[in-house]
């Protein structure tokens, strides 16, 4: 499917991910722990605050959000976080990595295929650009220290 020029870069961030998600479910040892810890300081956090402060809500003022679907993207998020704390902490076996990769990349089809179609069909055109604008300011933000 053909994602909506306004969630696009959103889009464009779940392709990196899958790249860490698939380092982590191949790992033979635990080196790719620190490809995630990187990969979620760098680029996943503020990936996650621009779905969370701005995504979601958006859907939310459009009036049909899902409640389950909101509830599973900031589920995932934590699992995501408390997953890197943990490899910071020194938990780094490859099975631990394994399941976070596994979770990392089910996190990122869940968003593409069932989550972005769904937004994108229960907002209007004039919601959808107002949401692209808003991504878009975010974006070219410097990132909060």
């Amino acid at each position: 499917m053909k994602r909506s020029p306004e969630l696009t870069p959103l889009s464009h961030d779940h392709h990196q991910a899958l790249f860490v998600a698939l380092q982590l479910k191949r790992a033979e040892d635990p080196s790719p722990a620190d490809l995630f810890i990187s990969f979620l300081a760098d680029d996943g956090e503020e990936h996650f605050r621009m779905e969370e402060s701005i995504l979601l809500p958006a859907w939310f003022a459009g009036g049909r959000a899902d409640d389950a679907m909101a509830e599973r993207v900031l589920s995932d998020h934590l699992e995501l976080r408390a997953a890197a704390q943990r490899l910071r902490d020194g938990e780094r076996s490859v099975d631990d990595l394994h399941s976070i990769g596994e979770l990392l990349e089910q996190h990122v089809r869940f968003e593409e295929r069932l989550l972005f179609p769904r937004i994108e069909s229960d907002l209007d055109a004039e919601s959808i650009a107002a949401l692209g604008a808003r991504l878009a300011a975010a974006e070219s933000r410097p990132a909060a220290t």
